[in-house]
């Protein structure tokens, strides 16, 4: 019986081993925050989950955890304050809510009410949707309607300021609130690109067999435009060889635009350069010496996949993000409580 007694001794340093990690890696914020999961009704009828950070008077705790991330949050507490600004945010293929969940938090600390949906077929959990020809018409679609949920149907939508809207997107959301800001994109420069140059969405659709890599193939629903959107922050954009001057003429609002210069995921040449030089004057571009695509995620607490959690060597997660989450909630704070 000593072996059992031995193990079971083995199991609870383990697991209190575990317990000690998860709370010293937990990611928290400077004043409490509160966290929650509400649902939206997609327009198939299906609903899609969508994270909430806000403010709160309530004591946070390390009890939220989502993939690879454990937050210090107070779960479903009452909101502190009201003319709250909003921020929906948008991950990227194979993402989730979880994905910038530090950048949330630091929101919200503010006074800020953010909102994370995860996109549907298109997350870390479910990749079903990744190669269909609509993928990216329904994300801007579910980007739209987490904001009228939000200002709208959210149980403490009263506390959200209607005129003080914002958007966060990254890799394929940031391509998202790209279009959700006004622009054009052309789809059928997809197959082109993808025929002739390397890019990571290229990868991503040849492994679901999409229909956008048939040249010629028929454009999909288009993506409309949110003036309810007063300001947006795009970090690592990809397809952005899907737009030009023209393509960018109907975003008007100011953006600020992040790229890592080690990024092979979606290189600068073809991507974040060309939305910097079409936009112009509308944004502030902050290049990233050492950042890979990896790098604009969410900091890893607990074990995960190299793909989401790795780093080039020298490369400092934790304190890039310090200052670009400082960046961007001094970008939303000009530009949206001014």
């Amino acid at each position: 019986m000593k072996w059992i007694y031995r193990a079971l001794v083995v199991v609870l340093i383990l697991a209190g081993g575990i317990v000690f990690l998860a709370y010293r890696t937990a990611l928290r914020s400077e004043q409490p925050v509160g966290f929650q999961i509400t649902r939206v009704t997609g327009v198939d009828g299906v609903s899609f989950p969508v994270g909430v950070w806000y403010p709160t008077e309530s004591r946070a705790w390390p009890t939220a955890q989502i993939g690879a991330v454990l937050m210090e949050v107070a779960r479903n507490a009452p909101v502190a304050g009201g003319g709250l600004p909003l921020v929906v945010v948008s991950h990227g293929n194979g993402g989730g809510p979880q994905s910038h969940a530090d950048l949330a938090l630091a929101l919200a600390s503010a006074g800020y009410v953010v909102a994370a949906p995860m996109h549907a077929g298109d997350n870390f959990l479910d990749q079903s949707a990744a190669g269909s020809a609509s993928i990216f018409s329904v994300r801007n679609r579910e980007l739209r309607m987490t904001i009228d949920h939000m200002l709208s149907k959210w149980q403490d939508n009263v506390t959200i300021d209607r005129e003080k809207v914002g958007a966060f997107g990254f890799s394929a959301g940031g391509f998202t609130v790209l279009t959700l800001i006004g622009a054009q994109p052309d789809m059928r420069l997809v197959a082109a690109q993808c025929a002739r140059a390397p890019e990571f969405v290229c990868d991503v659709l040849r492994h679901f067999k999409s229909p956008l890599l048939e040249a010629g193939a028929p454009v999909n629903d288009p993506m409309a435009y949110s003036p309810k959107v007063k300001a947006a922050v795009v970090a690592a954009p990809g397809l952005g060889f899907t737009m030009n001057s023209a393509a960018l003429a109907g975003v008007q609002v100011p953006v600020q635009l992040w790229s890592g210069d080690k990024d092979d995921k979606v290189p600068f040449a073809t991507n974040a350069k060309i939305i910097a030089e079409a936009l112009g004057p509308r944004v502030e571009l902050h290049h990233v010496p050492g950042a890979s695509h990896a790098s604009f995620l969410a900091p890893c607490g607990l074990p995960g996949p190299a793909e989401v959690c790795a780093d080039l060597d020298g490369f400092d997660r934790k304190r890039f993000h310090a200052r670009m989450n400082a960046d961007v909630l001094r970008f939303f704070d000009k530009t949206l409580r001014h």
